[in-house]
């Protein structure tokens, strides 16, 4: 099919994620047919700069010589085996991987397939746990406001952003909501209800979906430490904090935090395949522990849990971190994301503040109504320029594979920088 009978294809059968289909069908579609590096090709011919790695998950570019290798070897000795009462090489040695890479004492490794599910599993473990500890009466969360975790029932449960969130209110468990960076709120409310909290559930450093929210220095330390005065679990969600996007491995390290949940999915195998993982410690691994009429087990578990295709890809994304140094390299590359929007991006006057911390960057417009769609504006006028960026509301998120070079990163920062100023130099006067 060409491009035409592509679109028509799609607009007749396809339902889009987190997208009003009705806009949809008013906008020439982008079709993505092939990729190399961090380049997009459409099936136009026109290529783009991928300027939020496919939603926060590619790491080392598309068609990594060494992560394409690992699948190809692997889809030769097996595609897929259950890990219900079976395992297999990938996993078990991803898991090792994984435990050594992690801080501290997160021992323990359950795979799941997506980010909401690693944390529907944190979730879960958490309520298990406490129950079978003789602690039936800890039953409740807390969650950030402006938190995002996911899309399942339990997941948007501990979710605070009401355009995603409020619709769904009469399927959802109550979770408490905190005051982003404020420690004092936080101590306040498990002073309050302590006695009846599971756990608490935070994104580490930055709040993704919330649009680039960044925490200040210290904060992530202090709920750690609130945490443990009032014999809370804490649950960081690191799906797209993890793997590099904050300048280290995961954002914790920044701070010596280690969580009694660690939640990890998106850049895990750099972007080929769905897999997430929930590390948590020996001490919550042996309140599962005991015979089999004691009914102790914890009944979870995915068909695709663990999958030896996708273990075999995250496998190989860890090698390409130590074989090519990514996380070393990546740090000039952090300097100059910040000298680049300092010069180009942060002078526009449409611009009210760039939010950053490592590589992920949100970069949030001020003065428009949300009829005038400014956000997904500029990424059109991105587009036409040759970046993806994508929009959260008016907020624009930068978050590029970690591999980019340094002068497409150049370029997709200035591509962006004159999207907004296209975009808004009409609508500024009539927002003003």
């Amino acid at each position: 099919m060409n491009t035409a009978e592509l679109a028509a294809t799609d607009r007749q059968f396809l339902w889009h994620p987190f997208t009003q289909q009705q806009a949809w069908s008013e906008d020439p579609p982008v079709i993505i047919e092939r990729a190399e590096g961090t380049t997009l090709h459409d099936t136009d011919g026109n290529a783009y700069i991928d300027g939020v790695s496919s939603l926060w998950c590619n790491v080392h570019g598309h068609g990594h010589h060494l992560i394409d290798a690992g699948v190809r070897i692997q889809l030769e000795r097996l595609a897929h085996s259950t890990m219900l009462g079976l395992s297999h090489p990938p996993g078990i040695e991803l898991a090792r991987r994984l435990v050594e890479l992690a801080p501290g004492d997160l021992r323990r490794v359950f795979f799941s397939d997506n980010g909401s599910t690693a944390n529907e599993v944190a979730l879960k473990m958490a309520f298990q746990y406490w129950q079978q500890r003789g602690e039936p009466q800890r039953t409740g969360f807390v969650c950030l406001r402006e938190a995002y975790h996911g899309d399942t029932i339990g997941s948007v449960s501990i979710g605070g952003i009401d355009l995603f969130h409020s619709l769904y209110r009469p399927l959802l468990f109550d979770a408490l909501q905190a005051e982003p960076g404020d420690a004092d709120h936080m101590e306040a409310l498990l002073a309050e209800h302590g006695e009846r909290i599971a756990a608490v559930v935070i994104e580490p450093l930055v709040q993704g979906a919330a649009g680039m929210l960044v925490h200040p220095p210290g904060y992530l330390r202090a709920v750690r430490e609130i945490c443990d005065r009032h014999g809370v679990l804490l649950i960081c969600d690191e799906v797209a904090t993890g793997f590099g996007r904050t300048g280290r491995m995961f954002a914790c390290e920044h701070e010596d935090v280690v969580p009694d949940f660690l939640c990890l999915a998106k850049g895990i195998t750099g972007g080929y395949l769905p897999l997430a993982a929930t590390l948590t410690t020996e001490r919550v691994y042996e309140a599962f522990l005991g015979a089999h009429e004691e009914y102790r087990t914890f009944f979870h578990g995915h068909t695709y849990t663990g999958n030896p295709l996708a273990c075999a890809a995250a496998l190989a994304t860890l090698d390409v971190f130590e074989q090519e140094r990514t996380l070393d390299r990546l740090q000039v590359k952090i300097e100059l994301l910040g000298r680049w929007l300092r010069g180009y991006v942060e002078p526009l006057p449409a611009v009210a503040e760039v939010r950053r911390r490592g590589f992920m960057t949100g970069i949030e417009l001020s003065g428009f109504h949300p009829a005038q769609r400014m956000g997904h504006e500029v990424t059109l006028a991105a587009r036409r320029r040759g970046a993806i960026v994508r929009p959260l509301g008016d907020v624009l998120v930068l978050m590029p594979p970690l591999s980019i070079r340094e002068a497409d990163l150049r370029r997709l920062v200035s591509i962006t920088a004159e999207a907004i100023a296209e975009a808004t130099a009409t609508a500024l006067p009539a927002a003003a």
